[in-house]
């Protein structure tokens, strides 16, 4: 089924401007990024909202534009309604907040989506009182973690006809922030109310599942194993392509350079029986082991395997190391 210009139009602009939105505040020396990033989120959040509106209603755009009642000739206000215009004479269009409202009438915003939105907007618009965002960073960043994920998973849930998967949407650490390292900052007043107004957003809950602002931890582990990166594959993921220089990286050695370090971390090693068991159990494993076949199409088509540096974890098992 062809999908309506306009709607797919809104839709297409709505993606792009959350990721201007995530690039910006990825950004690290960009100045005003967090109220470049509200601006940008809320654009987002107003187009796909009244994509979804104009699509409900079997794509009339009357029903995203402003209405008021024709005035009559003898200034009496009738019953019909028009579309308001601009000074430029262009239609009107209904604001972010009675698009909300509308689809809130409905039971099709979640709460807490509305409550993120609105937290953004008063970023949006009291960034200019405050004196040093900075101070704001973790709040902000809490709520642009739950802002790129609502939009992301209310994308699926209102069956979006766009491929998630060619956007760069899953690129979203925004920013690590060690919150143990915070230290406590004096706020202004116009900071201390819009930290009160987050408060008290943070109270909407309901069951949909969606949030007003996530924390998210990290915490870092001396590793030396490339096993220690823990990747899970899920049917409803991204789909996520390995470049040749992710390949290069993760899968560094060839055959004869794992020969070659074998033979430097091994005392009893030997190229035979025992080591073509130890490389056959390793070729099972796709994290130890990547194979580049000549045509990627074609299973059967010549092959070349390049080795992760964790195969010790199958390679210890059968040689004895070198005492030091």
């Amino acid at each position: 089924m062809r999908m309506n210009r306009t709607y797919k139009a809104m839709i297409d602009k709505s993606i792009s401007s959350m990721i201007s939105a995530i690039e910006l505040y990825n950004k690290p020396d960009f100045h005003y990024r967090e109220e470049t990033f509200a601006i940008l989120a809320v654009n987002s959040w107003e187009l796909l909202l009244k994509a979804q509106i104009l699509k409900q209603n079997n794509y009339k755009m009357n029903s995203i534009y402003c209405l008021q009642r024709k005035t009559n000739k003898d200034g009496s206000l009738s019953k019909r309604k028009i579309v308001d215009r601009n000074r430029a004479n262009n239609p009107k269009a209904i604001s972010i907040v009675e698009a909300m409202n509308k689809l809130s009438s409905r039971h099709q915003l979640p709460n807490p989506i509305r409550a993120n939105i609105e937290a953004l907007m008063e970023l949006r618009d009291n960034a200019i009182h405050f004196i040093n965002e900075s101070s704001l960073t973790k709040q902000i960043q809490e709520l642009g973690f739950a802002c790129i994920k609502n939009y992301i998973d209310l994308l699926k849930e209102w069956n979006v006809n766009a491929r998630l998967d060619r956007y760069n949407l899953y690129l979203m650490p925004l920013a690590y922030i060690d919150g143990s390292k915070l230290v406590d900052a004096k706020f202004t007043q116009a900071e201390t109310n819009f930290i009160g107004f987050i408060q008290q957003q943070l109270k909407t809950t309901d069951d949909s599942g969606y949030q007003v602002a996530m924390s998210i931890g990290v915490s870092f582990k001396k590793e030396s194993s490339f096993d220690a990166i823990k990747v899970v594959r899920s049917k409803d993921g991204i789909p996520i392509t390995l470049t040749p220089e992710n390949i290069k990286k993760i899968y560094p050695w060839n055959y004869k350079t794992v020969v070659e370090e074998c033979k430097k971390r091994y005392s009893n090693f030997k190229q035979g029986k025992t080591f073509n068991s130890a490389m056959k159990e390793v070729k099972q494993s796709s994290q130890l082991c990547y194979k580049r076949f000549l045509d990627p199409d074609n299973p059967k088509s010549s092959k070349k395997e390049f080795y992760s540096t964790s195969i010790w974890s199958i390679l210890d098992k059968y040689f004895q190391k070198v005492k030091r």
